[in-house]
C-alpha cells in the first residue's frame, strides 16, 4: 500500500493525501510537480526513473473499508533536498531516454 508521504523530498512543500501535485517514481520516492517536473526534469534522482501522478486514496468509505480513515497517509517526512550538481550528471545520462524503457 502507498505511503503517501506527506511533503516533497526536495523543496518540503506539503502534499496532503488529496494533493494533485503529489509525483512519485516507482520506489515511492515523492515530489511535488514543479520539483518533478521543473527542476529534475522527469529523473528521479534517487533511483534514475521517471514520474507518475501520485493516486489519491478516497476519504469515504465507498468500498470495503479502503479508505484514509482506515488506511491513514503517511506522517514520516523525508526531506533531503537534491545535489543538483550530482543530479544534472545523472538526468544527462538518463533523461533523454523514456522512463518507461530506463
Amino acid at each position: 500500500m502507498l505511503e503517501l508521504r506527506p511533503t516533497c523530498e526536495h523543496c518540503n512543500a506539503a502534499l496532503p493525501p488529496d494533493s494533485a501535485d503529489a509525483m512519485i517514481c516507482s520506489f515511492e520516492c515523492t515530489f511535488c510537480r514543479d520539483c518533478a517536473i521543473g527542476v529534475l526534469g522527469n529523473v528521479c534522482p534517487n533511483c534514475g526513473g521517471g514520474f507518475a501522478p501520485r493516486p489519491v486514496r478516497p476519504r469515504i468509505d465507498r468500498r470495503n473499508g479502503n479508505f484514509l480513515g482506515r488506511h491513514p497517509a503517511g506522517t514520516r517526512v523525508v526531506h533531503r533536498p537534491v545535489d543538483l550538481d550530482a543530479h544534472r550528471v545523472l538526468a544527462a545520462a538518463v533523461g533523454a531516454i523514456p522512463p518507461e524503457t530506463r
